[in-house]
């Protein structure tokens, strides 16, 4: 399937363009919309979502960034992904601190992203995070015929259903970002 100048194949035919917790999560989830996730090899340098997208000729409404998140309650620190489309700003100090019970809420350190997640930064997916992490995907994702999101690696771009995305184990679907 062509998408932007993109050509996307199965994902689960090419586990080598995936992150091994990804690739694991859609091996699971195998019956259950999987085959329907398809994966394209990108230009690891063009990861980030404005190079990414003006490079590919994707808009920035038919992606979708994955946000990691850090809560914290007195002495509990906790994590949690956000799931927002490219061309909008996610409420973090309103809805999703709010929503997660958090008293103060901050961007994840991009270390700690990514060995918590076994994700490369810049290629951070809901696909395959910890199974005891909220997943909070923005209604105007869930709604998506097909969202470009990260694959685990910087090296390729997968292309999923906000359905799919919504059904992902943990997840909720909220509103979360403001320009919804």
């Amino acid at each position: 399937m062509r998408f932007g100048i993109l050509d996307f194949t199965p994902a689960l035919q090419s586990p080598e363009l995936l992150a091994p917790p990804t690739a694991a999560a859609l091996s699971a989830a195998g019956a259950i919309g999987a085959p329907d996730v398809l994966v394209a090899a990108i230009d690891p340098a063009l990861a980030d979502t404005a190079a990414f997208c003006e490079h590919y000729e994707i808009s920035m409404d038919d992606g979708a960034n994955c946000v990691i998140v850090q809560a914290r309650r007195g002495e509990r620190t906790w994590y949690a992904a956000c799931l927002v489309r490219g061309a909008d700003r996610l409420d973090v100090n309103g809805i999703v601190r709010r929503h997660l019970d958090a008293r103060r809420l901050s961007f994840a350190p991009m270390d700690v992203a990514v060995e918590l997640t076994g994700m490369e930064y810049g290629g951070i997916t809901p696909v395959g995070l910890p199974s005891d992490w909220p997943i909070l995907v923005d209604a105007s994702v869930a709604t998506r015929d097909r969202l470009i999101i990260g694959s685990g690696i910087r090296g390729s771009k997968l292309l999923a259903t906000g359905g799919f995305l919504a059904d992902l184990p943990g997840a909720e679907v909220l509103t979360i970002a403001q320009g919804s």
